[in-house]
């Protein structure tokens, strides 16, 4: 047996970069830039609400003001529309986010091409999309981009290794897959559709699980000395914040793992942060 794999700590990583966020947060008001967060809310839902209240724990922490609208469940798709045009035109307003899941009778799409792409710092309109995969400066949505910035910190180098990603959402498993690619991974993602899951997983070096289902990866199905990520967040019967990975097994074949909760989780609202104060700079400077 090898050694027990090394915990990717996000929690610290995430409190790190929200101390040096809050030093250039500091810069941009020293420069009369005054950070601003406008989030947008339809419905009740109560998983919502939990990120909202930590979104805007982290934004007091680092100096960005942070303001909520709450829609009702009833909200027209208009009504959505006016709310996000008032917010494009508002120049104190520096980043735009629409907090999903959004009520049935909304389309989540239309809503985001809605943002201007200059102000969307969760980096879901197409215009991001697109310039993420020509490899051009832009917003990286904020899980993906949380994920790259564990790798960075500690020292895991992506060139030619086979990454395999579980998943394949708008919002994690596409834009992960760009990510690591433009860093030249050889990237393979697996969704409900790919057959023999196990065997192309035996084959990363680097596995990412973002599917939502709890304690999916095995032991048997992670490399010997594999980076092991775990983007899922489920409940269990205990009502226990659990992930994807099998955690305690996982944890013996791995070389490195994060933990859920504790790993990708506070990097995604850190990473958050950074896109606001990348938008604030930008704005500012009057850039496309």
């Amino acid at each position: 047996m090898g050694k027990m794999a090394v915990v990717i700590n996000g929690k610290e990583l995430a409190k790190k970069t929200r101390e040096k966020l809050k030093i250039e947060c500091e810069e941009l008001k020293n420069r009369g830039i005054y950070p601003q967060l406008a989030v947008i809310m339809v419905g009740d839902n109560p998983a919502s609400k939990v990120y909202l209240k930590n979104k805007n724990k982290a934004c007091q922490e680092v100096g960005v003001q942070y303001i909520e609208y709450l829609l009702s469940k009833e909200t027209t798709q208009q009504e959505l529309t006016t709310l996000i045009q008032k917010l494009n035109q508002d120049p104190l307003i520096h980043g735009i986010l629409l907090q999903s899941p959004i009520p049935d009778q909304l389309d989540i799409n239309q809503a985001f091409r809605a943002i201007d792409y200059r102000k969307d710092v969760d980096g879901f309109h197409p215009m991001n999309v697109g310039r993420l995969v020509l490899g051009q400066n832009t917003f990286i949505s904020c899980t993906p981009y949380g994920v790259m910035r564990m790798f960075e910190e500690y020292g895991i180098d992506l060139c030619g290794k086979n990454v395999v990603i579980l998943g394949r959402s708008n919002i994690v498993g596409k834009p992960l897959s760009q990510c690591c690619l433009n860093k030249n991974a050889t990237v393979t993602i697996c969704h409900s559709k790919t057959r023999n899951i196990e065997e192309i997983t035996k084959t990363a070096d680097v596995l990412i699980s973002a599917i939502g289902k709890a304690h999916f990866v095995t032991k048997n199905m992670v490399k010997e000395g594999a980076v092991v990520i775990d983007v899922g967040i489920n409940r269990n019967e205990e009502g226990k914040i659990t992930g994807d990975v099998d955690y305690e097994e996982v944890k013996e074949v791995a070389s490195y793992i994060t933990p859920v909760p504790g790993g990708v989780g506070p990097m995604t609202i850190a990473m958050l942060l950074r896109n606001v104060l990348k938008a604030a700079t930008y704005l500012a400077k009057g850039e496309e």
